[in-house]
């Protein structure tokens, strides 16, 4: 019997499932300025209460304390888990329970979101944790800017 490849998918078959299933990756991604206001520079303190290592944005949860002292959650976007683990955000450095200091901009809807610039540890150490090339103020801050 004559050996007879198995029948493939038709490129375009193959193609419109290949987007399928990157739509939601690249629906997540957005420009800085479609979700978050430059004109709204926060700083947040607190403990770290979870991390989520996901693409495109990973996020830092954490408990902030107001003058008041009502205690709020907020999540903070940061860089690619590739890019943060390259300038030396871990999950050792950023485990549960870890006090970290926050700058960054709050989203444009006021809720408690915020693009994270910069990490400062309680040792006084500074990692910038943005995300680049996101039309996020160029504020000095991001390494790559020129």
């Amino acid at each position: 019997m004559p050996f007879r490849p198995l029948t493939r998918l038709p490129i375009t078959s193959t193609l419109i499932a290949a987007l399928a299933l990157s739509a939601p990756a690249s629906q997540a991604h957005h420009a800085f300025g479609a979700e978050f206001d430059p004109n709204r520079p926060l700083i947040l303190k607190g403990p770290i209460t979870k991390v989520e290592w996901v693409n495109p944005h990973a996020w830092i949860h954490l408990e902030h304390t107001r003058d008041d002292g009502t205690k709020e959650q907020w999540m903070v976007e940061g860089g690619t888990p590739n890019t943060l683990l390259r300038r030396g955000l871990t999950k050792k450095t950023l485990q549960i329970g870890t006090v970290i200091v926050v700058d960054g901009y709050q989203s444009k809807d006021r809720s408690q979101r915020a693009n994270g610039r910069d990490v400062t540890f309680t040792d006084g150490s500074k990692i910038f944790m943005g995300s680049s090339g996101t039309g996020a103020p160029k504020d000095g801050r991001d390494p790559t800017e020129q």
